[in-house]
């Protein structure tokens, strides 16, 4: 008989949005589907349907800021910020966040994207090619995603 191993999902944490940051790890540089506008409207009308995943910001020294990096996620961190300036959402207003510490940035962003990209073509050279120049001199760390179906 073949065990099978249980998952744990991560719960979510509620950080103050004049914490976080938008992170030059995510992999998405093609914008398409609905405007930020529209998901800032949609977000005002509705709330935030999906945590944002974030993860600790260290300094140079290694030190915790106290700040986090957002690098899936990153269309509703700026639909949020245009809310914020806007001045329809406070700057510490808390937002549920999913705080990540393990794997690479990268893998948040590419597994966040790979489903709703759905393997078109100019999406995956895109992705590829920002994974590649992230990946320099980290060769030895595995790249921990399921291959993506071409639609």
């Amino acid at each position: 008989m073949t065990k099978t191993t249980k998952i744990t999902l991560s719960g979510t944490r509620d950080i103050p949005f004049s914490q976080l940051r938008l992170s030059q790890s995510n992999v998405r540089r093609i914008q398409d589907g609905q405007s930020i506008e529209e998901l800032a409207e949609d977000i005002a009308r509705r709330g935030l349907l999906q945590s944002l995943s974030v993860r600790p910001k260290a300094d140079e020294a290694g030190i915790d800021t106290g700040l986090f990096e957002v690098p899936a996620g990153g269309r509703r961190f700026r639909a949020l910020e245009r809310l914020v300036k806007q001045k329809r959402m406070a700057k510490d207003a808390p937002v549920p966040c999913i705080v990540r510490t393990d794997g690479m940035a990268e893998e948040d962003s590419l597994a966040e994207n790979v489903q709703r990209l759905n393997g078109r073509l100019e999406h995956r050279d895109v992705v590829s090619g920002s994974i590649s120049r992230s990946r320099r001199g980290r060769r030895d760390q595995p790249l921990r995603l399921a291959h993506c179906r071409s639609g």
